[in-house]
């Protein structure tokens, strides 16, 4: 039986076949595992103390963020803290994702002019490292909330599709700028800087229940917004998040995955030229 042959054309702005694109893509989820898994290697994700550093990061930052609300504010409380913490490592889930997904493309170099392969297989690993990291954070949250008393409740369980929708939005925010890093290699410097402004645009130092009506109306602005306000009120309060959050955090998830997407699958031929 022959070897099945690679034509490389040159490139034309489109997208290649998605029924076969999306075939051979199903078909490397093996090596999307194991390419995440070592990459978590060699960032000592798989010795004791490089998961305690994961969690022990962003719970010093929360400890520190929380004390300076209470120098700068007067007062907190229990719950406070909660939605903190909770806030904190959720959003740490989209700050990996971009990080890791910003040079995903430019780091593989050599695999890409070397081997033959569905180039978005590098930022859903990338994501996929992403959700690794953040799963000890989970369990760490809700030792936490333990120790501070707070009541669990059935309401709780809507925090599932909120991480699913955290989900793809942070695959589609990694892909995106993935691509643009390709033709633009100083969005990797930009980066912190962006990731710090999410940060304090969005509902993590403060909840949103806390801010003037003039300022919330520029939420809509801010795709993380209504998924970390959604985020607290399952998690954090156990109640049930509200509906118009929800749609809001799915539209802006869905929409920036589709053009992210379409955006990188439109140029992907190129990256062997650009890199």
């Amino acid at each position: 039986m022959s070897t099945p042959l690679q034509v490389y054309e040159p490139f034309k702005a489109g997208l290649p076949p998605l029924v076969r694109y999306w075939k051979s893509l199903w078909s490397r989820r093996r090596f999307i595992s194991e390419y995440s898994r070592s990459e978590l290697r060699e960032q000592h994700f798989d010795s004791v103390f490089g998961q305690l550093w994961l969690v022990l990061n962003p719970l010093l930052l929360s400890a520190v963020y929380y004390l300076l609300i209470i120098i700068i504010g007067g007062a907190s409380d229990a719950l406070r803290y909660a939605h903190l913490t909770a806030t904190l490592f959720l959003f740490y889930l989209v700050a990996n994702s971009l990080t890791g997904g910003v040079k995903s493309i430019t780091a593989g170099q050599r695999l890409i002019l070397n081997t033959a392969f569905p180039r978005i297989m590098l930022p859903i690993s990338a994501v996929v490292i992403a959700v690794f990291k953040f799963l000890p954070t989970l369990v760490i949250f809700f030792i936490i909330r333990s120790v501070l008393g707070l009541p669990y409740s059935w309401q709780m369980l809507w925090a599932l599709p909120i991480l699913l929708i955290t989900i793809i939005l942070a695959l589609g925010l990694a892909i995106t700028i993935s691509c643009i890093n390709v033709y633009f290699r100083d969005i990797a410097s930009f980066l912190p800087y962006l990731t710090r402004t999410l940060l304090y645009l969005s509902p993590i130092l403060y909840e949103a229940s806390a801010l003037k009506p003039a300022l919330r109306s520029l939420q809509v602005l801010n795709p993380l917004f209504p998924i970390l306000e959604s985020w607290s009120q399952a998690l954090v309060h156990g109640q049930a998040p509200q509906g118009s959050n929800l749609l809001a955090a799915l539209a802006w998830a869905i929409g920036v995955f589709l053009i992210g997407t379409y955006f990188f699958l439109s140029r992907e031929r190129e990256f062997a030229v650009r890199l």
